[in-house]
């Protein structure tokens, strides 16, 4: 299982007193944030999968609130995502919720309904995560607790490891090319090369060899990378 099971909150504000407010006071609820502030950035770290809970703001630099939610969306990436704006028309919120925000706050925003709402989603979150366990053979994955188990024995994983295994096991023995899944773990404006998703197969195939499921993700020669019950 991944190393910390303590709730995971991504902050996204162009404001910095506002990211600085938010960190402390979400942090003083037992929740561990990381903040940042620009939309390339938040479309970069919500896709490593690292994250519980999104909250965005509508209004930032490089790319919008709202597009930042419909790429995330786009690309099947689940996490719960609240939007904080000073936009309070009926349209936007119309808008923001239709894009698939699970929440809409108009600032200025008392932070116990905002920190009241992050425990909503979580709690949510938790309850559909439930019923999100994938299975490829052997290999089990939580997601709501994001734990990996392979024929009962957990796995400890990095969340890019995490992130990659869950990329592959969803679509089991189809091949998944190097640049899906370097959209969907490290996101669409992050500056890597092809060979950092190489390198993080690397180290998930150590730790599936270790809990003894050496062939479990095999390599399709120009094309990308599966995941499959059987050897090949």
């Amino acid at each position: 299982m991944l190393e910390s099971m303590v709730p995971r909150v991504l902050v996204v504000d162009d404001e910095p007193g506002i990211r600085a407010a938010l960190q402390r006071g979400l942090s003083a609820e037992g929740m561990e944030v990381t903040a940042a502030a620009d939309g390339t950035e938040a479309l970069r770290l919500a896709h490593t999968g690292a994250f519980d809970v999104l909250v965005l703001d509508v209004v930032l630099p490089g790319l919008s609130g709202y597009r930042v939610l419909e790429r995330l969306r786009a690309q099947d990436v689940t996490i719960p995502v609240l939007l904080i704006s000073e936009k309070n028309g009926e349209v936007d919120q119309a808008d923001g919720l239709d894009l698939g925000a699970d929440g809409y706050l108009v600032k200025p925003f008392s932070f116990l309904v905002l920190a009241a709402q992050v425990r909503a989603l979580l709690r949510r979150r938790d309850t559909a995560g439930r019923q999100m366990c994938l299975r490829v053979g052997e290999l089990e994955i939580d997601r709501a607790g994001r734990e990996v188990r392979w024929a009962g024995q957990s796995i400890s994983l990095s969340p890019r490891e995490y992130g990659l295994l869950v990329a592959l096991a969803s679509h089991p023995d189809a091949v998944v090319p190097k640049d899906d899944l370097l959209r969907m773990v490290w996101g669409e404006e992050q500056l890597v090369t092809r060979n950092v998703v190489e390198v993080y197969i690397g180290y998930l195939r150590r730790k599936l060899a270790a809990a003894g499921a050496d062939a479990m993700v095999q390599t399709v020669r120009g094309q990308g990378y599966r995941v499959c019950a059987q050897p090949a």
